[in-house]
């Protein structure tokens, strides 16, 4: 029996609005669509490292998507592919052959969400801006119907976001909008707890990687000692191995954990970190990293076979003037599969274009 073939195709997506992180400003990012195809059938993945992020963005990842490519275009011995160190490149592939596998309709989990009788509730994103510019963004998303509001800090001045915080609370109570912060590593450790403790006036929610990742002690003391429950996010990129998240997660015992699975390395490696995370009696939530809308069915339609009550973050597909067609669609807060809308049918990887938003 033949093997499948494969290929992969890059794509720039482009920003509507400037996306402001904690590690600048970005306009535009690349994507790379790999494709298995066997027959008449064709399987697809994303595979997007996040630039200054992802352990893989780094020169050679166009090289190893080719290596991958050739070992299954010459029927190599699948042994010889390492993808341990690039977990955007195994998440690509694990996604290309669960879709072949289920025939090549991106139609990855019969269920509810995908025959469109479930959704699940997402939190709106904040990016990093100016004072005004967020509070009319929070203002946007509530009116969009998100009652959780994710909120990207350490752009601003402390006192400034503060302020802003102030602002929007004394319109929105906690028990009508529910506010996590991301923190993306901007407190410093010896101030970290000082601001947690001022922070806890606007009742917020949660709030992802306080402090820079890689200082697990410290982390570990602020978790014990915070008043605002603690997300781990950076903290989890680069541990591999089972038994080192188990290590990490005993060691710091945070309150949550934030999976995404591009960065982690699939959905496989994800749920790893679910299984430790559920022995300690730690919480968690899904979130996607910027991917396009290929990426982001993957991740939707696993995250709906998880059970989850929580608010995930799935929402990040409406950020590009341009992304692939499909059923993924949010509606007041709630990703919805709307398959009456479908995909574009494929016969090679030509076909896939992006369309405007």
């Amino acid at each position: 029996m033949s093997s499948p073939q494969a290929d992969f195709k890059k794509f720039t997506l482009k920003f509507k609005k400037p996306m402001g992180t904690s590690r600048g400003i970005l306009f535009a990012r690349d994507i790379f669509i790999l494709a298995l195809r066997y027959k008449e059938k064709i399987g697809i993945g994303e595979c997007a490292p996040l630039k200054e992020l992802s352990i893989d963005d780094r020169p050679g990842f166009e090289d190893k998507l080719q290596e991958v490519c050739n070992l299954f275009n010459q029927d190599a011995i699948r042994s010889d592919l390492d993808l341990t160190d690039w977990p955007a490149i195994r998440f690509g592939l694990e996604a290309a052959k669960m879709d072949l596998q289920n025939g090549g309709r991106r139609l990855l989990f019969d269920n509810d969400f995908t025959k469109g009788t479930e959704t699940i509730a997402t939190n709106g994103l904040i990016v990093m801006a100016d004072k005004e510019e967020m509070f009319t963004q929070i203002l946007n998303k509530i009116k969009l119907g998100f009652n959780c509001i994710k909120i990207k800090i350490g752009a601003l001045d402390f006192a400034t976001e503060c302020e802003l915080l102030s602002e929007i609370r004394r319109k929105f109570p906690p028990e009508q909008i529910e506010f996590r912060l991301d923190a993306n590593g901007a407190f410093e450790a010896d101030s970290a707890l000082d601001k947690l403790q001022r922070l806890t006036e606007f009742q917020i929610h949660s709030i992802e990687q306080p402090i820079k990742a890689g200082q697990w002690q410290t982390m570990a003391n602020l978790c014990a000692s915070s008043p605002i429950a603690i997300a781990l996010d950076e903290e989890l990129i680069g541990v591999l191995e089972p038994i080192a998240k188990e290590e990490l997660l005993s060691t710091i015992k945070p309150q949550y954990i934030i999976l995404k699975p591009t960065l982690l390395g699939g959905l496989k490696a994800s749920m790893e970190w679910i299984d430790s995370a559920r022995k300690l009696n730690i919480g968690f939530w899904v979130t996607s990293a910027l991917e396009s809308n290929i990426g982001l069915n993957v991740i939707s339609q696993w995250v709906s076979t998880l059970n989850l009550s929580i608010p995930q973050g799935l929402g990040t597909g409406q950020l590009f003037t341009a992304n692939f067609r499909s059923p993924l669609k949010i509606i007041d807060g709630q990703l919805t599969y709307a398959a009456v809308n479908g995909w574009d049918n494929l016969t090679n990887l030509a076909d896939l274009k992006l369309t405007a938003e």
